[in-house]
Order: structure tokens, then sequence, then C-alpha cells
């Protein structure tokens, strides 16, 4: 940019990659992030129109609707001629199938006016129960003020990019905010070092079809619907595992095709009770609370095709079963299927009882006079690039540091 003004020549950067720009909201907020999400929107304000008028009319893509991939190599040409056709990302990449896919979710104005995040299915993966644009939102595939412009307030969506845009301003704003050491926002928590442990979670293999399902979707398809998410750091942190935050993290971040910096970290935190939500006592059973969803296991039979005729009764808890059900089921627990590798309902109580220990001891370090107070490395590596930098108007996007 500065060669550019050097030489006579004019150069507008926009924010368009979120709604607002993460700078002029810390100003407005006297040099601070809003810690909370309420606060975030009071001081936001409504979000500027997006600069072109566009995607009103979309044309047809051929005669059948399908895409037509250009100078893209084939999976066979890169080397991985097994992988059959299911286990691919049923989600295309680029701008044209980001718009497909925000025509079709906003036409059903019905829909969209009764969309409530927290009610979404997490056990439908055939018709997924969110829009499912939030990779094309990450690769800029899609702007997120095209996509307000369909969904005015109070419709629930448009509260979905402002959650974006709050963590986004709150990764700017927070040095270290990709880890938990030095980082004045998150809870200081011993978590346990289990490499076994971690690694079942990881590879699906609990014990647990509900968890294992879902890790197995993120490893297939790269994406898993929010409660899934939700599901899986919650098992891994504060709800059974007591696993670092961070290394769930990291495998997020390899796997999902919508990773994104700021709300992988966010949420993360958010899950494991480190920041942003403190109920840690409220844990999502890795048993029932796909049960409510999916009481026929549909969603673990496609993922888990060993546990396809695991009588229903039997299918979020398949350690349960007969001896004789599991060998008609052709499927032995402990040989075919791992057995649990915790027993949640004590492991459950022992995650509250350590969280609970944990936060006690982060009251007594509050009154620590330099409670917070970043290290010079920390400011180091902040202005080194480990969190986003503004460039002038512009705000660049986040991405972890290598």
């Amino acid at each position: 940019m500065d060669f550019a003004a050097a030489s006579g020549i004019d150069v507008f950067s926009p924010v368009s990659h979120t709604l607002f720009d993460p700078v002029e909201i810390i100003e407005k907020n006297g040099g601070r992030p809003p810690s909370t999400y309420q606060s975030f929107v009071a001081i936001a304000g409504e979000p500027p129109e997006p600069i072109m008028e566009e995607y009103s009319e979309l044309p047809p893509v051929g005669d059948t609707g399908e895409y037509e991939l250009l100078l893209v190599p084939r999976v066979e040409e890169l080397g991985y001629g097994d992988i059959s056709q299911e286990d691919l990302s049923p989600f295309l990449g680029g701008e044209t199938a980001a718009l497909k896919r925000m025509r079709e979710s906003l036409h059903d104005k019905e829909w969209v006016a009764k969309f409530e995040k927290p009610k979404g299915d997490p056990s439908a993966f055939l018709k997924p129960a969110t829009t499912v644009l939030s990779p094309y939102l990450k690769f800029g595939c899609l702007s997120s003020r095209s996509t307000k412009r369909h969904t005015d307030p109070p419709v629930s969506l448009t509260g979905q990019l402002l959650w974006r845009d709050f963590f986004y301003t709150m990764a700017f704003g927070t040095p270290n905010f990709d880890q938990m050491k030095g980082n004045k926002i998150c809870k200081q928590i011993p978590w346990k070092e289990n490499e076994e442990l971690f690694i079942a979670w990881r590879d699906g293999q609990t014990g647990y079809p509900w968890i294992d399902a879902i890790m197995i979707q993120l490893r297939k398809w790269g994406w898993m619907h929010h409660l899934a998410r939700h599901s899986v750091a919650c098992f891994l942190t504060r709800g059974d595992l007591f696993i670092h935050w961070e290394k769930g993290r990291d495998v997020f971040e390899r796997l999902l095709i919508d990773s994104d910096w700021a709300i992988n970290n966010g949420n993360w935190m958010w899950l494991s009770c480190s920041s942003f939500f403190y109920q840690y006592h409220r844990i999502y059973s890795p048993i029932s609370f796909g049960k409510k969803y999916d009481p026929n296991g549909n969603y673990v039979r496609h993922f888990i095709p060993v546990l396809k005729d695991m009588p229903k009764e039997y299918i979020y808890e398949p350690w349960t079963a007969p001896l004789s059900v599991q060998k008609k089921a052709n499927c032995m627990i402990g040989k075919d299927y791992p057995k649990p590798v915790v027993d949640h309902a004590i492991a459950s109580k022992q995650c509250k009882q350590m969280m609970g220990e944990a936060y006690a001891s982060n009251r007594l370090d509050d009154d620590k006079p330099d409670k917070g107070k970043p290290s010079n490395s920390s400011r180091r590596k902040l202005s080194a690039g480990n969190q986003v930098t503004p460039n002038s108007s512009k705000t660049k996007q986040l991405k972890r540091s290598s």
C-alpha cells in the first residue's frame, strides 16, 4: 500500500471478511474488546450494506444443477483412488456453490423465520439442519454482508453472523487468544495429559457411539452440526476426559473445512468453560443427547457401520446389550467395537469436582495485582503476527501463526 501511495495510486481496502471492523469496535469500547455478545451487539449497531448489489439472479448451472469443475484434478489423480465416493465431503467449494447454497437456504422464508440455532438437529446429516454456509464464509467465497441482506433482524440467522464478528473482535483484541497460558480471559485449568484417551477421542474409538460417529463424520466430511461439535468438545474437556481444549482445537483446525482461527479458539474456550461460558456443571450426555434427536440411531448406523444391526434400544449403549444380541448383530463389544474408555457417570462427577477446584483457584489468582498482564514475550508474539494485525482500514483474515 505504501508503494502504491508513493506512486500516486489511491488504494481502497474495505473490511469485507466481517460485518464490522474490529479496530473500530475496540475503539468505541474504550480500547478493549467487548467481553460479552450483548455488549458487542450494543456497541456495533447496524452493519453496513454490501458495496455491490448482486446475487439477486444467478444463472442456472447446467440442466441438472450440477457443477462442472474445471481445471481441478480428480481425486484419483491426487493419489487417493482407493477412497470411495461416500467418504468424500458432500460440500463443494467455490463461490458458485456458495451462492447456490445461500439461495436455496434462504428461499424458504418460513424456515428462515423460525430458525433457532439451539434447536437444530445434530443427527440430520443427509440434509443438515443448518445453512452450511460457514465454510464459504471462512474462505471468502461468500461475503457475510451479502448473507445479511437476506436475513434482517429479528431473524436469528443474522445473530449467527454477529456471533462470528464478536469472536473476531475478541480475538483481535486479546493477546494469546489461541492458548490458555498468558490469555487474560481464559481460566487456568490443570488439564490432564492422557495421550491414549486423546487418541481414542480423535479417532472415534471412545466406545460411545454418539461421540465416535461425530468424530468419524468430521474425519470423512470435514463438517458436523454445531451441537455435535458441542458434544465432542464437552466430552474431551470438562465432561469426561478432562483433556486440554487446545488439543481438541488443533484437531478441529486440521479437519474442519470451516475452521476459522477466531471462532475455533473462541468456541473451544466456551465449551471447555475456560471463558465466555462458566456453567461447567451442565454437561452433554454422550448417551441421552443423541438419543433425544435420533432414537433409532440412523446417524450412528451410517457413520459406524459395524453397529448397523444393533437394536435401537442398545445403539447408544452397545456394551449393555446381552452377548446373544451382540452376536446376532455381528458386533462383539471389546472386539468389533470398543468398550467405553471411561464410565460417564463417574467421569463426569470427577470432572465437575476438578472444575470446581480450578474455579476456586482462579478466584484466588484474580486477587493478584499482575493477573492477566501479558509478558514482554506475549507482546512480542502479538506484534510478530500471532494475532490479527490491522492493515490501514482493512482487517486481515485471522489465522494461527505456524
